[in-house]
């Protein structure tokens, strides 16, 4: 017999959890805003270093994720699990992609000596050197919790071949996809405070 699950109460730690990690980023949102208002010419001069369609590419890949992840909680109710794992493949495989194109992405910057405590930030204007260290701050902080989500994707896709996880107790995919649409959202932020800063 089946221990009955608080699906309420799963739900409710999930949300209080999603509000710790906004108030995280939001903090770090503030201190970006902060410093623009101080530097705006060198953060605008920041943004320029950076490649957009790089970063457009990403955009676009976590949205697609983000749909997948959706229909994937959506087959799972309807009984479906092929669908159900297809779907997972797909959002985990666009996490692979995303973090690839950011390795390349800082890649580039560590080779053009644009890090931090490197040669050209200590010896360039305080703004600029404040824009990076944001950049690195920010966008690795999100990299780690695009690992982690797709851990979390992994772990339920595991569950959903074992049918651990199914149409009648399907509360940890749905809790997976709420954390994997945070993670898509502080990007929709992340990417135009970044890329698009002029």
């Amino acid at each position: 017999m089946e221990k009955k699950i608080d699906k309420t109460g799963i739900r409710i730690g999930m949300w209080l959890f999603l509000y710790t990690e906004i108030i995280l980023f939001g903090g770090l949102f503030v201190l970006y805003a902060a410093y623009f208002h101080k530097f705006p010419e060198l953060f605008a001069q920041g943004g320029e270093e950076l490649n957009t369609l790089v970063g457009t590419v990403n955009t676009v890949v976590l949205l697609i994720s983000s749909f997948t992840v959706a229909a994937s909680i959506t087959a799972l109710q309807r009984g479906k699990k092929g669908q159900t794992i297809a779907f997972l493949l797909f959002s985990i495989f666009c996490g692979v992609f995303f973090l690839i194109n950011k390795y390349f992405e800082w890649s580039t910057k560590f080779h053009h000596d644009i890090f931090p405590n490197s040669e050209t930030l200590q010896n360039g204007p305080d703004g600029l050197n404040i824009f990076f260290g944001l950049y690195y701050v920010i966008t690795g902080l999100h990299g780690l919790h695009v690992i982690i989500g797709m851990i979390l994707l992994m772990v339920t896709l595991a569950l959903v071949m074992k049918e651990r996880v199914r149409k009648d107790r399907f509360q940890l995919l749905e809790n997976a996809g709420l954390y994997w649409h945070l993670v898509d959202l502080i990007w929709i932020f992340v990417f135009p405070l970044f890329y698009l800063v002029i």
